[in-house]
């Protein structure tokens, strides 16, 4: 999943050392098949999350129920913001998808059983969908018993309705997938004039979706919040984005912008038809502008309502990390995850054109300095690959060097420069105006030139950062970034970020690397029906790609969310990459 400016921000260092955001991207240990258990100052054992199409059985509810759970009370969160969209079709950032799981059902979603195992399931639909022609024609079949928070059924035309309106002038923030695929969607501008895409197509309560290409993945893809239901008669156009209407557990009873939000019981939702969600407390109440050093304060302190309190966003404070990961007691009520995402620095390829000048930076790179500044080895773990170790095609290895020397060789890279004879190369790197940052740039400029580099740092302004680096004609060397998987396999990452049909202003291929062998690579890869075979493919095309050079990978991003002593069933949504709100229960 791309961030949002603002989740970027605090992501690389702009408000805390080691605060960051989502995906899939702990003391209480459950959640998805990963697992990052902290029994010393580092993590270990993260395994690739496997996630499994599940039955037409498997979709049925309702979700399985949580051992000692109790029903009533309510969840509180403390976190540092609010939501900038909840309008779905807007919604591509992980905050605003976790937030919104308890109001939200999508064709296709993710259950979580008793051992935190999670499997992709039919949610509004029967099944997670039926494939035809190889992947180029996908058919779901919506549930009976489905209505929105005003009584109305949820109907094949809401779905229609739900896959139109994200071709709308007005939707200009979400993911653009679905758009991208089906057949006359580069022709269509949503149905607000009357007009249906005839690539969707309803037949009772079957809808089905005619795609240009093959996606085998595309039951994932309808999974994303982007893609939930959105029903057409209560559709407000723009003003959907302040108050969606919900056919969840839950709906919005009160929200004041910046400040707080409040969901209580949707009377209207049917269990029987939801194997995701369980409905334990009676109501959230979500409150923002929280610091970090605030919040993880007040979960140490564990008074009052903060014991029945938690967080989307907020993780443990890097100036308190430390004191809560060395006490037992506190480290009880503490989450750990290694998050599907990778930060890294994209090389411009347009600029730095030779391999062995792009390989040298890797070889050169002070990953262990820069581990330090970022909180260090509870907070983050040093990359060597674009995937990170709990995505689906994660293949483990080392091309520069950094296992045994995590500081950099001078050394090797200063060889590599000779041998292209660069010696002396003149590098711009761009940074982002943080306390943070200021000391990664040093670290950064003495580590390379010590390689032999010729460094000079420029910093860009937080608030255009993304839209500088984004230029195709930039006048930048080297820049801090990061992705997220948008759906669990490679795909969502190697294609927005990695293939040269994704270059122009404002994408999101900051290396601007095209090269043949790689986009045909991720061309044949996307066409594999076989997950695992999909697999492999996925991980030869990050090695593929790291032989080229055109990045370097910093670190994979460790989450820890500290959480009040009364809040039972803190796990992990494997799925979403967020911990699992409709999992939660207020304990007596």
């Amino acid at each position: 999943m791309s961030f949002s400016r603002r989740n970027f921000l605090i992501a690389t260092g702009v408000v805390a050392a080691s605060s960051s955001v989502l995906t899939a991207c702990g003391g209480g240990d459950g959640g998805s098949g990963s697992s990052a258990k902290h029994d010393g100052p580092k993590v270990s054992g993260s395994e690739t999350i496997d996630i499994k199409v599940g039955s037409k059985a498997d979709s049925a509810g309702p979700a399985p129920e949580v051992k000692g759970a109790v029903k009533g009370g309510t969840i509180y969160s403390l976190d540092q913001f609010d939501m900038d969209h909840m309008d779905p079709a807007q919604i591509y950032i992980s905050t605003e998808a976790a937030i919104t799981v308890p109001i939200m059902r999508g064709l296709t979603g993710y259950k979580i059983d008793d051992k935190g195992v999670t499997t992709l399931v039919g949610d509004a639909a029967t099944d997670a969908g039926t494939m035809k022609d190889g992947g180029k024609t996908w058919s779901f079949t919506l549930k009976d018993g489905l209505k929105w928070e005003d009584g109305s059924e949820v109907t094949a035309d809401d779905v229609r309705h739900t896959f139109e309106r994200i071709f709308a002038p007005f939707i200009t923030e979400g993911p653009i997938f679905v758009q991208t695929w089906l057949e006359g969607g580069d022709k269509y501008k949503g149905p607000y004039e009357g007009k249906h895409l005839d690539s969707i197509e309803v037949d009772g309560k079957t809808i089905t979706f005619r795609l240009k290409e093959a996606r085998s993945d595309f039951n994932f893809t309808v999974a994303m919040r982007g893609y939930s239901l959105v029903p057409k008669k209560l559709d407000t156009k723009e003003k959907y984005d302040k108050k969606p209407v919900s056919c969840g557990p839950y709906k919005i009873e009160s929200r004041s912008v910046g400040k707080s939000m409040t969901f209580v019981r949707n009377e209207h939702w049917d269990p029987k038809t939801d194997p995701i969600r369980n409905a334990y407390p009676d109501s959230f109440h979500f409150q923002f502008g929280f610091e970090l050093v605030a919040s993880t304060d007040r979960y140490i302190a564990d008074k009052g309502n903060d014991q029945y309190t938690m967080s989307i966003f907020n993780e443990i404070a890097p100036e308190r990390i430390a004191q809560v990961l060395t006490n037992a007691e506190y480290k009880k009520r503490v989450l750990t995850r290694v998050d599907t995402v990778t930060y890294y620095w994209p090389i411009n390829t347009t600029r730095i054109t030779d391999v062995k000048v792009r390989q040298a930076i890797n070889w050169a790179w002070p990953h262990q300095q820069l581990q330090t500044i970022s909180g260090g080895a509870y907070s983050t773990e040093i990359a060597t690959t674009i995937l990170s170790p709990v995505t689906p095609g994660y293949e483990k290895f080392d091309l520069y060097g950094t296992t045994k020397k995590p500081g950099g060789d001078p050394e090797k890279a200063k060889a590599l420069l000779k041998e292209a004879g660069k010696v002396g190369q003149k590098l711009v790197i761009a940074y982002q105006q943080s306390d943070t940052q200021v000391k990664v740039a040093v670290a950064v400029k003495n580590a390379l030139e010590k390689a032999g580099f010729e460094v000079v740092n420029k910093q860009v302004d937080k608030s255009t950062f993304y839209t500088q680096i984004g230029k195709i004609d930039n006048e930048y060397d080297l820049f801090g970034a990061g992705w997220s998987p948008d759906w669990p396999n490679g795909y969502s990452v190697f294609y927005p970020c990695w293939h040269g049909d994704n270059i122009g202003d404002g994408r999101s291929n900051y290396a601007q690397l095209n090269d043949t062998g790689v986009n045909k690579a991720i061309d044949a890869a996307s066409k594999i029906a076989d997950p695992d075979e999909a697999n492999k493919a996925w991980g030869a095309i990050d090695r593929q790609i790291m032989e080229l050079a055109p990045v370097v990978p910093d670190y994979h991003k460790i989450r820890n969310w500290m959480y009040g002593s009364k809040v039972g069933n803190v796990v992990y949504d494997g799925g979403n990459n967020c911990i699992a709100l409709c999992k939660l229960y207020a304990a007596k």
